[in-house]
C-alpha cells in the first residue's frame, strides 16, 4: 500500500522517508516559540557582529583611532586652539620643549576643578590614589607598582604634566585616546591642587596663557 501511495505521489521511498524524519524532528520541542530543528539557519538569519570587533583576532579591535592629523570638531570657536594637533613629539626634546612653552589654557575655577575630579576618579585614582599618594586600588592589590606621590613631583611644570598624559612616561601609558585635550588640561589643574594638599587657586588666570597658545 505504501509503495502504491508513493507511486501515486511520484516520490521515491527514500525521499519520502527522509522528509518524514525531518518533519518529526522539527516538531520535537516543548517550546511553542521554537522553530524546531533548523536546516542551515545562517542562510536566512544572519549572525550578529559587533561594531569595531576584529573577529579574526578577538583580543584586538579595529577602527579605534582616527586618521593621523585629524582635528577634533567643535562648534565652539573658543575651543579651536585646544583641538589643533599637538605639536610636540614624543621625545626627550619634545618633553623639554613642552615644559618651556606650554601653559594651561583652561580657566581654573570651581567648575573646572569639579569636572577634573570626576575625570580623575575615572582614569587616575586606581593608580595614583584619592590624594595622589600613589596608593590606588591597583597598587594596594599588588597589581601595579606604586607611582611617585604627587608631593614628590611638585616641581613638574604644566607642560610636562600635559605631555606625560599625552604620551605616557615610565610605567604610565598614554591617555590621549581616552581623555581629550581639554580634559587633560583640567586634570593638570586638579593634580596641582593635590600637590598643594587639595587646595586650588581659583582664579581666571588663563587669559595670558591662552593668548600665548594662540600665537603658536
Amino acid at each position: 500500500m505504501k509503495n502504491i501511495n508513493n507511486k501515486i505521489l511520484g516520490i521515491p521511498n527514500s525521499v519520502f522517508a527522509a522528509c518524514s524524519l525531518l518533519i518529526i524532528a522539527s516538531s520535537c520541542t516543548q517550546d511553542p516559540l521554537s522553530p524546531g530543528v533548523e536546516y542551515m539557519p545562517d542562510m536566512y538569519r544572519s549572525p550578529s557582529f559587533e561594531t569595531y570587533v576584529n573577529y579574526e583576532n578577538p583580543d584586538s579591535m579595529i577602527s579605534r583611532l582616527p586618521v593621523k592629523g585629524t582635528i577634533a570638531f567643535s562648534k565652539d570657536p573658543a575651543k579651536a586652539y585646544i583641538n589643533m594637533p599637538y605639536e610636540y613629539p614624543n621625545t626627550a626634546e619634545g618633553y623639554e620643549a613642552a615644559s618651556l612653552n606650554l601653559k594651561n589654557p583652561i580657566a581654573i575655577n570651581d567648575k573646572t576643578i569639579e569636572d577634573a575630579k570626576i575625570i580623575y576618579s575615572k582614569f587616575c585614582v586606581h593608580c595614583h590614589g584619592d590624594q595622589g599618594n600613589g596608593d590606588g586600588s591597583l597598587v594596594a592589590n599588588d597589581k601595579f607598582p606604586p607611582p611617585p606621590a604627587y608631593s614628590k613631583i611638585a616641581g613638574l611644570t604644566e607642560g610636562k604634566m600635559f605631555h606625560t598624559m599625552t604620551y605616557g612616561k615610565g610605567l604610565m601609558g598614554s591617555h590621549a585616546s581616552q581623555i581629550n585635550k581639554e580634559d587633560r588640561w583640567k586634570l593638570v589643574h586638579y593634580v596641582k591642587s593635590l600637590i598643594n594638599g587639595g587646595v586650588s587657586t581659583v582664579a581666571d588666570s588663563s587669559i595670558v596663557a591662552k593668548a600665548d597658545t594662540l600665537k603658536k
